[in-house]
């Protein structure tokens, strides 16, 4: 049984009042029963010397009172953060082009959508797309030209050049 030499017992005792002191200290029960909780296995923990203290039950609760006050303190501290920096700027609803980008975008096959998106998108190489989807290079060179050309339809241009012949 090792430290587990009456924790079981201690938990199944103090349990319902370390709650409702935290409850009635954070005016929160889900938080009361989540400090509670952090702070039984703490105890857990370190049992074999806790379980010598005179009073464990008083070292659960205050170690469960403390987390309940961290967490206030980070939530106060997000509100001082919040209001100091205030809301993020609006962002501009997307362009038609953007939204007819997407869609079409959809419309692909999926290897050629991650072709496209990979080397367009995310600067990568022929290569490196190869190498991250375990394609052959050919084959990633067929994907983004069939890809190329399917997109240059759905959404009524014309191609440059150098991109009809890749």
């Amino acid at each position: 049984m090792g430290n587990d030499d009456g924790f079981e017992e201690f938990y199944r005792t103090t349990r319902h009042r370390v709650v409702t002191v935290l409850y009635a200290l954070g005016g929160d029960l889900a938080e009361a029963q989540d400090a509670a909780q952090e702070a039984y296995v703490r105890a857990w923990q370190r049992w074999e010397r806790i379980s010598a203290y005179g009073d464990a039950e008083a070292w659960v609760r205050t170690v469960g009172h403390r987390l309940l006050i961290n967490r206030w303190r980070k939530i106060r501290n997000g509100l001082v953060a919040y209001r100091r920096h205030g809301t993020d700027p609006a962002v501009p609803p997307p362009s038609e082009n953007t939204v007819a980008l997407v869609a079409a975008l959809r419309r692909l096959p999926a290897e050629q959508r991650e072709a496209i998106v990979l080397h367009h998108l995310a600067d990568l190489s022929v290569a490196e797309i190869a190498a991250q989807t375990s394609a052959p290079t050919g084959t990633v060179k067929a994907r983004l030209a069939r890809g190329r050309k399917s997109l240059a339809t759905m959404l009524d241009t014309v191609l440059p050049e150098e991109v009809t012949h890749a």
